[in-house]
């Protein structure tokens, strides 16, 4: 039996950073890695692995008896980043649409996610005191992953006092995972299930559409979200479905035989997402401003901390240090230069060229890497990285870099040669590709740097495992998407003639950035829906001031009122359910212990919450894990020759009755979820 351990002391005699623990995590990257390259160009999509890591982890490293929670929150930290950087592929397949690479390259591919990855992981060691430590962030994936570590580190521990607390929070967790599991299975790998159900009507030429998503993982990350942050995207949902989609629609005649709800998808996704890309981008410039000073003091303090003792910093506030900090920005901006560089090399340009590109495209992903990289670890504290729309970044960010290499572009007379324009709009998504490495790092590794708060880990530790997690996942993602691009192709870019169209991978993301380039090189893009996205996050950052000067407690958050506007209703949807959810669950707990006198009220309602977190925190879990084995299912049906849906027990013809079994199962889910938290008696 193990010994109690206090891991928030200043000296732990825990193994935190092992070998044993990096080879797991090396081994779980693959996995994760593998599994969301595939459904990220498959359907657009990809899932979180930090908590799917931790609960493999805390699975496979209890069969030694050192193990601990530190460790295991090394092993999700490493896996998270691997599987998070995967995300590049969003916009990395534009250079195949475009035309200007025929595979991709494999040192390049490498290079370009490890420098991206790497230059994420050091701007948020300054972020992590100004957005972590003073901060009110929730970072609710941050604090599921730190409940389900702390629940099975303190279930192996038989002689904590708190042993039965944690084997009741391990079983809140399991019940709440196999629910989400048979669910998702049901959905994802049977179909009997949907994961969403939409519908239309019309007033005159207007269409309303509205959709509910049936994700318990959404919900369960709505739950941990708060009021504030549900209640913006709620309005931000309004606008864009109640406003702006049915305007549009008066204006635009739907194609021949296309039904009402593909009709306002297609305008929302064509016109109204791009009034979200710019709300979004003014509200994150806003959220740049207002942390600038508590980032400036964060500095501040990480520049005191390298000259203080072991004897006067806390092990828990212990970044890597300003010079270790020097040496690898140094080392990756050589890394990227010499990419850059060689990137422009092969396109034929020398000299002044050659050099002007260089430089500038260094110093443009350096300026917008470290800006994206604040405002995704803001989006990612407030709703969650899984839902942080990570893409309306990637959107702003093709848009900068794109205008900007077009004025490069003219100053040294490139357009003159007809290949000049091929090649810009090639280096604006490779340069962006940087970009959008860094903001994802950045995105998911401030949910690992609050686990790491809340369960006692060292930060610097955690600092080198994002490295090794960056090294991992950009040495899979190469190879792994020359092999889905050679075997399947993509939409507007195939390898070989005669394949079958119907198997390439849509890469959605990636074909909307490359579009945009090309409308930006062609001088076609609508500039008016992204300034009116502009002006309508000027109106609600004034909202939000003036709310938060009448009463500190009530805010309306920009972001995500632009999160409400960019994310499709699916999945907006059920994390305003959740985080509704919470706030009635809170107050009727708080009443009645209030009726019932109890001795404290506070503690009362908080340990009736507490199993709604640890709850929630399994229904990520559950829909997670379930995820990737449904992932990896599909991937050897479909590399072996077979269906791209091998589990599929119905057709397309039950897709209505799915949709009401789907509805019927998440709302029956929703009151036992309820019912579990607000139960007298376990």
């Amino acid at each position: 039996m193990k010994e109690s351990v206090d891991v928030m002391a200043h000296k732990v005699n825990l193994p935190e950073l092992t070998f044993r623990g990096m080879l797991l995590g090396m081994i779980l990257t693959g996995i994760f890695t593998a599994s969301n390259v595939y459904l990220g160009l498959k359907v657009g999509l990809t899932f979180s692995s930090s908590i799917p890591a931790a609960v493999i982890s805390m699975a496979v490293l209890r069969m030694f008896s050192n193990s601990n929670i530190l460790e295991n929150n090394m092993v999700q930290t490493q896996v998270s980043v691997a599987g998070t950087l995967s995300a590049v592929i969003f916009i990395i397949p534009g250079l195949l649409m475009s035309g200007y690479w025929a595979e991709f390259p494999l040192w390049q591919t490498f290079m370009l996610c490890l420098c991206g990855g790497a230059l994420g992981v050091l701007f948020t060691i300054p972020l992590r005191r100004a957005m972590v430590v003073h901060s009110d962030l929730t970072y609710p994936e941050g604090r599921a992953a730190a409940e389900i570590l702390k629940a099975g580190s303190a279930s192996h521990d038989k002689n904590s006092a708190e042993a039965d607390n944690q084997d009741n929070g391990l079983k809140e967790i399991g019940i709440g995972g196999a629910l989400a599991a048979i669910v998702s299975l049901c959905t994802a790998g049977f179909r009997i299930l949907s994961g969403e159900v939409s519908w239309a009507f019309s007033i005159g030429k207007a269409v309303f559409s509205a959709t509910l998503g049936l994700s318990l993982a959404l919900f369960g990350a709505g739950y941990l979200i708060g009021l504030a942050g549900g209640i913006a995207m709620l309005i931000g949902m309004i606008l864009a479905w109640g406003v702006f989609t049915p305007y549009f629609t008066t204006l635009i005649s739907p194609k021949e035989g296309m039904d009402l709800v593909s009709f306002a998808s297609s305008v929302w996704a064509s016109k109204v997402r791009f009034i979200g890309t710019g709300t979004i981008g003014i509200a994150a410039l806003w959220t740049l401003l207002t942390l600038l000073k508590p980032v400036i003091s964060g500095m501040k303090e990480l520049m005191q901390s390298s000259g203080s003792t072991e004897k006067t910093l806390h092990r828990m506030d212990t970044d890597l240090s300003p010079k270790a900090m020097g040496i690898l920005l140094l080392l990756i901006v050589i890394g990227m230069a010499v990419t850059i560089y060689a990137f422009i090399a092969q396109a034929g340009f020398t000299g002044a060229t050659l050099w002007c590109f260089t430089i500038a495209g260094t110093i443009v992903v350096l300026i917008i890497g470290f800006l994206v990289a604040a405002a995704c670890g803001y989006m990612a504290g407030l709703v969650g990285s899984s839902s942080s729309p990570i893409s309306g970044i990637g959107l702003l960010g093709i848009i900068i870099t794109s205008i900007i290499v077009l004025l490069i572009g003219t100053s040294q007379n490139i357009f003159a040669d007809p290949l000049g324009k091929k090649f810009a709009i090639a280096f604006a998504i490779f340069v962006t590709s940087l970009i959008f490495a860094t903001a994802t790092i950045s995105n998911d590794n401030l949910q690992d740097l609050k686990t790491g708060q809340l369960v006692g880990a060292t930060p610097w530790k955690q600092q080198v495992a994002l490295l090794i997690g960056c090294v991992f996942g950009a040495a899979i993602i190469a190879p792994i998407l020359n092999l889905l691009y050679q075997a399947y192709g993509f939409a507007g870019a195939m390898p070989r003639t005669g394949m079958d169209l119907s198997q390439a991978m849509a890469a959605p993301q990636a074909n909307l950035m490359t579009t945009i380039a090309q409308g930006i090189f062609n001088h076609n893009v609508d500039w008016t829906l992204i300034g009116t996205g502009v002006v309508l996050g000027i109106v609600v950052i004034i909202i939000d001031v003036i709310l938060k000067r009448v009463n500190p407690s009530l805010s309306l958050p920009p972001l995500a009122v632009g999160m409400g506007i960019y994310l499709p209703p699916a999945a907006d949807e059920p994390l305003v359910v959740g985080a509704v959810v919470a706030y009635f669950v809170h107050k009727y707990l708080k009443k009645r212990a209030e009726q019932k006198n109890v001795a404290d009220v506070k503690k009362d309602v908080e340990k009736h919450e507490r199993r709604g977190v640890l709850f929630a925190s399994g229904l990520i879990v559950g829909e997670s894990l379930m995820g990737v084995i449904v992932a990896g299912i599909i991937v050897m049906s479909v590399t072996s020759g077979g269906s791209g849906n091998p589990l599929a027990l119905v057709g397309d013809n039950f897709e209505h009755s799915a949709q009401l079994l789907g509805f019927a199962v998440c709302i029956l889910a929703m009151i036992y979820f309820v019912r579990r938290i607000i139960a007298e008696k376990k």
